[in-house]
């Protein structure tokens, strides 16, 4: 019998391990103190949501190609915290620490084990990736929590809510459009309620998508506004020409990778490097790299396809969500091979390696005379998983190092 959600030794546990999420994620969160990456395109449109209420240029209107939600979340942190580093930055993090905290959640929904559910929390505050992309003003990070609040929702069969979720997961970005469309077509096949999941997760996203573009409606100098004989018409104009350029993006980036070696960390992406003159020694680097926690992600890697062993064996519908969100969020990147695409956008599938890690850890304690031992062991696997996060916090933080410590880091020539 599973014990008590909220017993005393686990509010302590879950405190402490949110509490090291939120200090690796809010610690020195202004370094860099410069844009970085993409940042320039992001924190850009932001001041413009603040200024316009639309993305706007010297009283130029400007093409953007992804949805205005998360630069409005962007914004939000600028306005209460100032243009400034930490403000550019501080949504990010606020919203990385709530997905620490909703796996917690989402794991004691499927699982019903303390156990498991602390092990899946410290996971993701242990991953590298998650941590970069918290401390990023991208908008990656906010795309995985509204992926991962519609799949908390949706375990819990709130489809209401989880329509309007995806909605705000698509008007971040629109990668949410795959998810979507397998929502659909998983509901319809396992609810069999046609007309009301035609609505929900129609209307519902459809609708909280088109209100997220509010600012561009209520203002006369954006993009493509008068490009139509209505808004709406000039607002399809303006999307056919955000699909062109999503369809047709073949740029040379020296960190583009194939979606094919993300799960094994192939080509990670350098989101900062610099040599400063602050280590103690001759030479000196400072990076920041988007990566995963190496044993982390290659753990999760293989448990992926025993994930899928199980699922095909017992068709738990445990195993099956969770492969339904990661492969609907990795997968369509590989029918795109000849588009420009990065390692860090697999932070939308990222909680869901982890989960199928748990899973496979909750398979190994279903044999209650082993447990004890099987836990044991579960214990020392996320303790080497810490050490290793420990070992490259630098580089994920963006810290500054003796250039041969740096060097010792690039396991592979592909991480330089």
């Amino acid at each position: 019998m599973a014990r008590p959600i909220f017993n005393h030794r686990n509010q302590i546990a879950l405190a402490f391990i949110l509490l090291f999420a939120a200090i690796t994620r809010f610690a020195n969160l202004g370094r860099p103190n410069e844009l970085v990456f993409d940042e320039v395109y992001y924190v850009d449109g932001a001041r413009d949501f603040l200024a316009y209420g639309v993305e706007n240029q010297s009283g130029e209107a400007e093409f953007v190609v992804h949805p205005p939600l998360g630069k409005w979340l962007i914004a939000i942190g600028i306005q209460i915290f100032g243009d400034n580093p930490f403000g550019w930055r501080f949504s990010a993090a606020l919203f990385g620490l709530a997905s620490v905290a909703l796996i917690y959640f989402i794991t004691q929904s499927l699982f019903k084990s303390n156990f498991l559910s602390l092990s899946a929390t410290a996971l993701i505050s242990f991953d590298g990736l998650h941590l970069v992309m918290s401390r990023t003003a991208l908008l990656d990070i906010f795309l995985s929590f509204f992926i991962l609040l519609t799949f908390y929702l949706v375990i819990k069969e709130k489809y209401w809510q989880a329509g309007i979720t995806i909605g705000l997961a698509l008007a971040t970005k629109w990668n949410a459009l795959y998810l979507l469309l397998a929502l659909i077509l998983f509901l319809l096949f396992y609810k069999r309620r046609y007309v009301k999941t035609a609505f929900q997760f129609t209307v519902l996203p459809v609708s909280t998508y088109l209100i997220s573009w509010s600012g561009w409606f209520l203002s006369d100098i954006g993009w493509k506004r008068d490009s139509g004989n209505n808004s709406l018409i000039s607002l399809i104009n303006y999307h056919r020409e955000m699909l062109n350029f999503h369809t047709n993006l073949k740029t040379d980036h020296p960190y583009e990778a194939s979606p094919w070696n993300w799960l094994i960390l192939g080509r990670p992406t350098s989101f900062f490097y610099a040599t400063p003159k602050q280590c103690g020694e001759p030479s000196c680097s400072q990076e920041v790299l988007a990566m995963g926690t190496p044993m982390l992600w290659w753990l999760g890697f293989l448990s992926i396809f025993i994930t899928l062993g199980y699922f095909i064996h017992r068709r738990e519908l445990s195993a099956g969500l969770i492969l339904l969100f990661l492969f609907a969020n990795y997968l369509p990147w590989i029918a795109f091979p000849e588009r420009t695409t990065f390692y860090f956008y697999s932070i939308a599938f990222e909680p869901y390696l982890i989960l199928t890690l748990i899973y496979v850890m909750s398979k190994a304690l279903e044999n209650q005379d082993l447990r004890g031992i099987r836990q044991k062991y579960a214990l020392v696997t996320i303790g080497l998983i810490g050490l290793t996060f420990a070992y490259f916090l630098p580089l994920y933080v963006g810290s500054v190092l003796p250039y041969q410590d740096w060097y010792g880091r690039m396991w592979f020539p592909s991480w330089i």
